[in-house]
């Protein structure tokens, strides 16, 4: 009956910058009406929005746009012009915060806002320096999951440094 397709992209930049993309189509199998909205026929794009946040090596945002390209309702378009106070923030630590403090109830979209939550994870996945480390800092996604969990044997593998860390509070990087 219902289908959303999410693709996420990223690509580095010829200045050193990345640009990580997010993409959702939604489709029903049957036309839809929504009275005195509009009719959609089968396969069409009920919602088409895509996101282009352009992130420096630190995952601050210095850039956001976004296209709507197909919503059911007029009144959703205006919710574009809110996404450029996710500039400045940093995707590292927080940013599931940020989008809700920013862009949370009637200050977005709910579909945007689900497109940028898991875009922090799509700009992880593309920018190498999310996996390094030093002696004093652990790779970004060590302590986030049961696989990277600090007491388990993925990391006395792949990390011994770090088993056994006791993780502090990671801080934003500041803008």
């Amino acid at each position: 009956m219902h289908t959303r397709q999410v693709q996420y992209r990223g690509f580095q930049r010829e200045d050193g910058l990345w640009d990580i993309e997010g993409e959702m189509k939604d489709t029903k199998s049957e036309d839809f009406d929504i009275p005195g909205e509009g009719h959609w026929a089968p396969g069409e794009a009920i919602h088409h929005m895509l996101i282009r946040v352009t992130v420096d090596a630190g995952f601050v945002v210095r850039d956001i746009q976004v296209a709507m390209d197909s919503v059911p309702h007029a009144e959703c378009p205006p919710a574009q012009a809110a996404m450029h106070t996710m500039i400045g923030c940093g995707m590292a630590g927080g940013w599931r915060q940020a989008i809700e403090r920013n862009l949370g109830g009637i200050q977005g979209c709910a579909h945007l806002r689900e497109l940028l939550f898991n875009l922090a994870t799509a700009a992880f996945q593309t920018i190498p320096s999310a996996f390094e480390a030093d002696a004093e800092r652990p790779p970004m996604h060590l302590g986030r999951c049961t696989a990277w969990d600090f007491n388990g044997p993925l990391v006395q593998r792949q990390h011994p440094i770090f088993f056994g860390h006791v993780p502090t509070r990671r801080k934003p990087p500041q803008a």
